[in-house]
C-alpha cells in the first residue's frame, strides 16, 4: 500500500506541471512546444536515448499498433526491447514497457525521485517531457538493444524528437488535432515529417497524394530514403476471422513470386510468406505491412531479425483497445476510433465482422473532435446512441452527443458514467444486437475495466 501510496505521489507531481493533453485548447507552436527543454533534461542525464538504436513512429492512426508489432517482433527475435507509447489505455506505466512489461511502480518512484533536481532547474517543462525522459533513461538502465519510440503529438516539436533512429517511420495521415497542427492535409504531414532525420531511411504508410508528396520533398531536402509501402513493399490480405487475419507482404522486386502464386491458382507450392496477426479490420492489415516494411530497413543496419521472429511477434501481439472483441454472442466490441478517418476505418471493420448487424454504440469523445465527421462514418450502422463521458478533463459534453444523433435522426440518450452507459446498451441489444463502445481511448479504457467488472458479477 506504501508503495501505490507514493505511486500515486509521483503522478501528482508529474500532473503538477504543464500538460497539454489536458488543455481545453493550447497552441502547437515554437512559442509552447520547442526542444530545447527536453534537450536540456536530457543531456543532464547523459542522453540516454543515445545508447541504444530506436525506431521513432509519427503519424495521425495506426502508429501504436505499428509500435507493438515492432516491439513484439523484436522480442521474439530475442532481444530486450523498450517501448515507449502515449497515451495508456489503464495505468501510466503503460507508456513505459521493457519487453512488453511496464514499468513497476517502485521504478517510476525512484526515477523520478533521482532526477527532480535536474526537472526543477527546467521552467515551463511539461508532463510529457519529463514522462518521456524518465522512458528514455529507463531504457538505459535496463540496458535495452533497441527501443520503439511513438510520437506524442505531431513530430518536429515533440519531445521525443531528440532521438537520433535507426529508421524513422510516418503512419497514415489524416485530419486530427488541425487546430493544433493545420487545416489540410500538407501542413499536418510537414509537422509529422519533422522526424525526418538527415540521411536516416524513412518508411511512409500509403497516403494521400497531398501528404505523400509533402513527405518525399521533406525526405529528399534531408537525403533521407524514402520506403514507400503499396510502392517499394506491396501487401494483400489472405483470410481474416474473429481469431485474426493472415496477409501477404513482399518487396516489390519479389513480384515475380506472388505472379507466379496468383498463376498457381493460389497453390500452396507456390505461396510466399505468410504473416498473421490476431488484430482486427483491414487497417491492421495495412500496419502489418508497415511494420514489416520497418524491420526489413531496421535490420539492415542494425540487429538481424529472423523470419521465425516475425511470423512469431506478429501472431503474439497483444495491442488492446483497437478493434476488440470482448465478447462473441452476443457481440461487445471496443474500439479507440476518434477521428473520421478511424471512424471509417472501424465502420468497415464492422462491415467485414458482423455484417448487417444492429448496434447500440456507447459514445463518448473529446471535445475538440470531430463529432459529425465521425458520425458521419458510423451513424449509418447503429441503431441507438448512449453518450458517455470519461474522466478526461477535455471530455465532450454528453448533451452535444445527444443533440448530434438526433440531427442524424437516431434515439439517444445520455448515460454519464461508462460502466452504466454499457450496462444499458447490453440491455437494449440484447441478443440480436452487438454493442459497440468508441471515441476516444478514454471512454475505451473505462469501458474495458467495466466489462471485466460486470463479467466478474455475473459469472459470463
Amino acid at each position: 500500500m506504501e508503495i501505490e501510496k507514493n505511486y500515486q505521489e509521483a503522478l501528482d507531481y508529474l500532473y503538477s506541471f504543464v500538460d497539454y493533453s489536458l488543455s481545453k485548447s493550447f497552441r502547437y507552436s515554437p512559442v509552447k512546444f520547442e526542444l530545447t527543454h527536453i534537450e536540456s533534461l536530457v543531456k543532464a542525464l547523459g542522453n540516454p536515448q543515445n545508447r541504444y538504436p530506436t525506431i521513432h513512429i509519427a503519424g495521425t492512426k495506426g502508429k501504436g499498433s505499428i509500435a507493438a508489432m515492432c516491439s513484439s517482433v523484436l522480442k521474439a527475435a530475442g532481444y530486450k526491447v523498450g517501448l515507449y507509447t502515449s497515451p495508456h489505455l489503464h495505468d501510466y506505466a503503460e507508456r513505459i514497457q521493457v519487453n512488453g512489461t511496464p514499468i513497476s511502480h517502485q521504478d517510476l518512484i525512484d526515477l523520478l525521485e533521482e532526477i527532480k533536481p535536474i526537472v526543477n532547474t527546467i521552467p515551463e517543462i511539461t508532463t510529457f517531457e519529463i514522462t518521456t525522459a524518465l522512458g528514455f533513461l529507463y531504457f538505459a538502465r535496463q540496458q535495452v538493444d533497441v527501443a520503439v519510440v511513438e510520437v506524442g503529438l505531431g513530430g518536429r516539436l515533440d519531445a521525443t524528437n531528440v532521438v537520433m533512429p535507426v529508421v524513422s517511420v510516418i503512419t497514415s495521415i489524416s485530419y486530427d488535432h488541425t487546430y493544433l497542427l493545420g487545416n489540410s492535409l500538407a501542413e499536418i504531414a510537414t509537422e509529422k515529417a519533422g522526424i525526418i532525420k538527415a540521411n536516416v531511411p524513412v518508411v511512409v504508410a500509403p497516403q494521400e497524394e497531398e501528404a505523400r508528396l509533402t513527405i518525399e520533398k521533406i525526405a529528399k531536402k534531408r537525403a533521407a530514403q524514402i520506403i514507400q509501402v503499396g510502392k517499394d513493399y506491396h501487401y494483400s490480405m489472405l483470410e481474416h476471422n474473429l481469431d485474426g487475419q493472415s496477409l501477404l507482404v513482399w518487396r516489390a522486386a519479389d513480384q515475380p513470386i506472388i505472379d507466379q502464386f496468383v498463376e498457381a491458382a493460389n497453390e500452396e507450392s507456390a505461396l510466399p510468406e505468410r504473416i498473421f496477426t490476431p488484430l482486427l479490420g483491414y487497417h491492421q492489415v495495412e500496419n502489418a505491412a508497415t511494420a514489416y516494411a520497418t524491420l526489413q530497413t531496421f535490420q539492415m543496419s542494425s540487429l538481424p531479425i529472423s523470419i521465425e521472429a516475425i511470423h512469431k511477434g506478429f501472431r503474439e501481439i497483444n495491442w488492446p483497445g483497437r478493434f476488440e472483441v470482448l465478447q462473441r454472442q452476443p457481440p461487445i466490441a471496443i474500439d479507440c476510433a476518434h477521428n473520421r478517418d478511424s471512424a471509417r476505418k472501424l465502420r468497415l471493420a464492422l462491415d467485414d465482422y458482423f455484417p448487417g448487424m444492429g448496434i447500440v454504440m456507447v459514445f463518448g469523445a473529446s471535445e475538440d473532435k470531430d463529432l459529425h465527421g465521425m458520425f458521419t462514418e458510423l451513424i449509418p450502422r447503429v441503431q441507438q446512441v448512449i453518450a458517455t463521458k470519461s474522466f478526461h478533463p477535455r471530455a465532450m459534453d454528453p448533451d452535444l452527443i445527444v443533440d448530434m444523433a438526433h440531427q442524424f435522426g437516431k434515439p439517444a440518450k445520455v448515460i454519464d458514467e461508462v460502466g452504466g452507459a454499457l450496462l444499458e446498451a447490453r440491455k437494449i441489444a440484447g441478443d440480436e444486437m452487438m454493442v459497440l463502445i468508441t471515441g476516444s481511448i478514454f471512454v475505451a479504457a473505462v469501458a474495458r475495466e467495466a466489462w471485466n467488472d460486470q463479467t466478474k458479477l455475473t459469472g459470463d
